[in-house]
């Protein structure tokens, strides 16, 4: 079923009509890539007579309509383009054309008759941007104001309908409401026929769901109109932001001009309690500033210190004083107090750019410490301020205080989870020689803390490498702690060479029991345990080239053939972590040198730009694309589904599957016979000789001597010795098909045995028992030189 797909097709054009640059959008629209264009006429492209269009521009600086222009394949096509003339700061001119593609034109939403005489015929000027920020409605005012009719700005963004810096901080604003689900207001003016800023509203489904946006703004007429005075309602955005900074500037956007002509905003580091406050400071006070924000044509961030910049200020200074007594204090500023520390303080320059006569100092506090103070300041040409605007500034300033420390709870608590998940997530990835891994991990873009997604390498016995994706339900330091005991517990259970489905059945044991305990001291805790966590684990064998895999709930994996064929691995579900009782079910596949596993968690697919058949077809585009590493093949994954930060926390692992081949597997039958240790003695080092290996042949033959002698003795037959030699590994492996598992122990001064796996141990890095369906094998291995063999 072919989709509706909508990009947006640019280029440059300079003075001369050459060509300067040349959009992957418009290489998707008419064929060409940039280096057969860019560089070259324009006018190749066209269909018509280039003359009549040099025409139809000149003396302009924007123009709309409809141009033929000639596909790479031969064929015409008819165009609505937007084209704008530009001039750079240095003087250079230039043409920016855009033009917005829909595969399937369709008409725009339209509402109820009289919701669409209400959006049609507004007195202000009003834009719908739907999820991707492309334009889908414009009313009469708006068409007015840009002189573009609707039909021209359509399936187009804000920076391209009108280029510049307003436009692209509308844009930003637009994003932020379309992610915070709260309006925005953009101090942004798009045109000379709009006023100075706009309000972006987010508009809503009846799931509460953010499908659009609003942009609604004033013409310069309306805006000059005579302000109301504010209240305390008009200050219901103050302290609404997620951070501390936009908190502060908040609280200028709502009192400026309302009821001050300039605002700045100084924060302390750390707040100050009410204890402290009654003692006056023998030094400086040290504030940093938030926020600097005047009327339009008043002071700007040039002026002293700007935003983010150290304020020292004297401690006989307003700002020092309204800390120390803990109230607002009233200024006018040609007290000699006042106007001395203006003159002298670098923090103060903007009350003398702005010309202010009349100065209202109020901390900003919270359940009785001061996080800073608000600098309120007006000109001569309104009157100083009064007990009225004392009162609305102490309401204004107590909203954004709170904000502000909620702001600084929210920093505190992202940052201290994120040290614990990044503590908790590999640094580096294993050495390994089965799979080439990239990984990438995206932490949530939300106020509700960064999640428990998590990912891991684990290496095996025999040369095979576990891989492991979860995600624990929740966000915030519960989340990231339980997932740091999860992953902390598969890999215990991965190094006892559990089956992929027993394994997850002992994570679901866990979960239990870990619910339990955290319900019991917390019964209201949500997803106690991890209880709902999905996880998903494969086991590597590049021997065999057989992967086996089980997954609790988890999205499927993704497997990319050599030949280019992308699909799903058929894994059963299973229930997720902590419903108990359910079985786990393993499949084992064969996969072909060169395959391509992608693991994911499913933030990956829930962005809101799309459904997830939209997802999952963008997914397997990009898994498909050739690219030159796994590290290109993550990027072009996730630039395929992503258009900003992601809701939830996204971990992806792509791993491209290696072979071990004949030459590097020898194995041996062995008889269930002591007098064929010798036998397996003298084949394992004819073998090391072949490979190279002869400076390790010594100790190998007292390690298979002593493995193949306790598999003869306590063990039954079939017994199989089998060496691998992978890279600067050596493995070393004996069969049998008995379970018990050997062990050391302390052999006594005269006993004949017993010092065996102790030997073993003492010769190998590492050594184990791994148990199959029927038997086990126990394994040691030793590092060699690579150069060997």
């Amino acid at each position: 079923m072919e989709r509706q797909s909508t990009y947006t097709a640019t280029a440059t054009i300079d003075e001369q009509g050459i060509l300067t640059a040349w959009s992957e959008g418009a290489q998707r629209l008419l064929g060409y890539d940039s280096t057969a264009v860019v560089g070259r006429p324009a006018s190749a492209l066209l269909a018509t007579d280039a003359s009549a269009a040099r025409r139809i521009v000149a003396g302009r600086d924007r123009w709309n309509g409809t141009v033929p222009l000639r596909h790479r394949d031969g064929r015409l096509l008819e165009l609505g383009v937007l084209a704008h003339r530009r001039t750079s700061g240095t003087g250079v001119t230039d043409w920016l054309v855009v033009s917005a593609v829909t595969a399937r034109r369709a008409q725009p939403p339209r509402g109820e008759p009289l919701e669409e005489w209400t959006f049609l015929q507004s007195p202000f000027p009003l834009a719908i941007f739907d999820a991707g920020l492309r334009l889908v409605r414009a009313n009469r005012r708006m068409e007015h104001a840009l002189a573009l009719p609707e039909a021209a700005m359509r399936g187009l963004r804000l920076p391209h309908i009108v280029p510049g810096s307003a436009s692209e901080e509308a844009d930003r604003s637009m994003r932020l409401a379309l992610e915070s689900g709260r309006p925005q207001e953009a101090r942004a003016r798009l045109g000379a026929e709009l006023g100075r800023s706009a309000v972006l509203t987010p508009l809503k489904d009846a799931d509460s769901r953010v499908r659009a946006v609003c942009l609604s703004t004033q013409t310069p007429a309306q805006e000059s109109a005579v302000r109301p005075r504010p209240s305390a309602d008009s200050g219901s955005l103050v302290g609404t932001a997620a951070d501390q900074a936009r908190a502060a500037q908040e609280l200028g956007e709502v009192t400026v001009p309302r009821l001050a002509d300039v605002l700045a905003v100084d924060l302390l580091d750390s707040p100050r309690a009410a204890d402290e406050e009654a003692t006056p400071h023998p030094g400086p006070v040290v504030l940093r500033r938030a926020a600097l924000r005047a009327v339009p044509d008043g002071v700007g961030p040039a002026y002293g210190s700007g935003v983010g910049e150290a304020v020292v200020c004297p401690p006989d200074s307003p700002p020092a004083r309204c800390l120390t007594e803990g109230r607002p204090l009233l200024y006018d500023t040609a007290d000699p107090l006042v106007a001395e520390w203006a003159a002298v303080d670098p923090g103060a320059a903007w009350l003398r750019a702005s010309g202010a006569r009349s100065l209202l100092a109020v901390p900003l506090l919270v359940q009785g410490s001061a996080l800073g103070v608000a600098l309120f300041g007006r000109r001569p040409g309104r009157e100083p301020f009064g007990p009225e605007d004392l009162r609305l500034a102490q309401e204004f300033t107590e909203k954004a205080a709170t904000g502000i420390r909620q702001a600084r709870s929210y920093v505190r608590a992202r940052t201290t989870t994120m040290a614990l998940q990044q503590s908790l997530l590999p640094h580096t990835l294993p050495d390994q020689a089965a799979l080439e891994i990239a990984t990438r991990y995206l932490p949530a873009a939300t106020r509700a803390g960064v999640g428990g997604d998590w990912f891991d390498v684990i290496p095996l016995s025999g040369a095979r490498v576990a891989l492991v994706v979860g995600d624990v339900v929740g966000h915030g330091i519960r989340a990231s702690a339980t997932m740091g005991r999860l992953r902390t517990a598969v890999r215990t259970l991965a190094d006892v060479d559990l089956p992929a489905d027993e394994l997850l059945t002992h994570l679901d044991d866990l979960v239990l029991r870990l619910a339990a305990d955290e319900g019991s001291t917390d019964p209201t805790a949500d997803t106690a345990g991890g209880i709902g966590t999905t996880c998903l684990y494969a086991v590597y064998d590049p021997v065999s080239r057989r992967c086996t895999l089980a997954r609790a709930g988890h999205p499927p994996p993704a497997v990319v053939t050599p030949d280019g064929t992308v699909r799903f691995l058929d894994v059963p579900a299973g229930p997720p972590l902590g419903l108990g009782g359910l079985p786990f079910e393993a499949i084992e596949i064969e996969l072909p040198e060169g395959s391509l596993l992608a693991l994911y968690t499913d933030g990956l697919l829930e962005a809101r730009e799309h459904d997830i058949d939209e997802a999952l077809d963008k997914m397997f585009a990009a898994l498909g694309r050739p690219a030159r590493s796994l590290d290109s093949v993550c990027d072009h994954v996730l630039t395929a589904l992503l258009t900003h930060r992601p809701d939830d926390d996204i971990a992806l692992l792509i791993a491209r599957t290696r072979v071990l081949h004949e030459d590097r597997v020898v194995a041996w039958e062995l008889e269930s016979d002591p007098e064929d240790v010798a036998r397996a003695r003298r084949l394992a080092c004819d073998q090391l000789s072949a490979w190279g290996l002869d400076e390790v042949c010594f100790p190998t033959e007292l390690m298979v001597s002593e493995l193949v002698t306790n598999a003869i003795r306590y063990g039954r037959p079939p017994i199989q010795l089998r060496l691998i030699h992978q890279d600067s590994t050596l493995i070393c492996e004996v069969y049998d098909s008995s379970g018990t598992t050997p062990h050391m122990r302390r052999a006594r001064i005269f006993d004949e045995g017993g010092r065996g796996l102790l030997l073993v141990a003492q010769l190998a890095e590492r050594w184990g028992t791994r148990h199959d369906r029927v038997g086990k094998t126990v394994w040691a291995e030793q590092s060699v030189s690579e150069a060997a063999g």
